[in-house]
């Protein structure tokens, strides 16, 4: 699943007229370097969730994209603009979606930019025979956040208070989920969303932390939340 829904605010004016996850990265949409990777290993068949100026996005790629040299993807889109007249956050916006999704999926935001990591069918196995509910990767705290979101202990599972103010590290927004997480006792949604209820992830994920149903690995390649006009441009020089 890619997170295209959010409204870009802070991108303003950039995103007045076009959703952040179709500005682009090096002549790319910054959405699709995570569609074409997630294509290049075989997790071709994915679900979009769309709001503001969410057709661009439909029209951009529309339901079999090719990318060259990669591969056809099969996109599926959960338009929550049109649905409920608005984005319903990262939680809600996954129940929404859940229909469309496997038992176990992927789930990485559109306006992230990370073109160095690899979804691996080898990190997909060895998450569905973890058992856990979560997988997260962490990266090392931007200057925007430097408190960070979440630890990671010894043995590799997340904590959800961090065991030293250095052991605390951002959340990357790609991870690997298992629908369940996303029913009772940590999710109160029913499945598909039906009254559109909107709900944030961190609350849901610091809950199963708090059973040692999430696990975490940090992430050390390129990444930036482009999340203002100047780490865009930052990227571009």
């Amino acid at each position: 699943m890619i997170l295209a829904a959010g409204r870009g605010e802070r991108m303003r004016p950039l995103t007045d007229h076009t959703p952040k996850p179709l500005l682009e990265v090096h002549g790319k949409p910054l959405m699709q370097w995570p569609m074409e990777a997630l294509t290049r290993a075989g997790f071709g068949d994915m679900v979009v969730n769309t709001d503001w100026l969410g057709e661009q996005i439909a029209r951009r790629f529309g339901s079999q994209p090719l990318f060259d040299a990669v591969g056809t993807a099969s996109i599926a889109y959960s338009d929550e603009g049109r649905d409920f007249g608005g984005a319903l956050e990262t939680a809600g916006g996954i129940v929404r979606a859940l229909p469309l999704l496997g038992d176990v999926f992927w789930v990485t935001a559109g306006d992230v930019f990370a073109p160095e990591f690899a979804f691996t069918r080898q990190a997909f196995d060895r998450f569905v025979a973890s058992g856990k509910l979560a997988h997260l990767w962490l990266v090392p705290n931007p200057a925007h956040n430097p408190k960070g979101d979440f630890g990671i202990a010894p043995d590799g599972r997340a904590l959800n208070r961090a065991i030293a103010p250095d052991a605390a590290y951002t959340f990357s927004t790609i991870a690997l989920y298992r629908a369940a997480l996303f029913a009772p006792p940590y999710c109160g949604i029913p499945a598909g969303n039906p009254a559109g209820i909107k709900a944030p992830l961190a609350p849901i994920l610091r809950a199963a932390m708090d059973n040692d149903q999430v696990s975490a690995e940090l992430y050390t390649g390129p990444w930036t939340d482009v999340g203002t006009p100047e780490r865009l441009a930052v990227l571009n020089r």
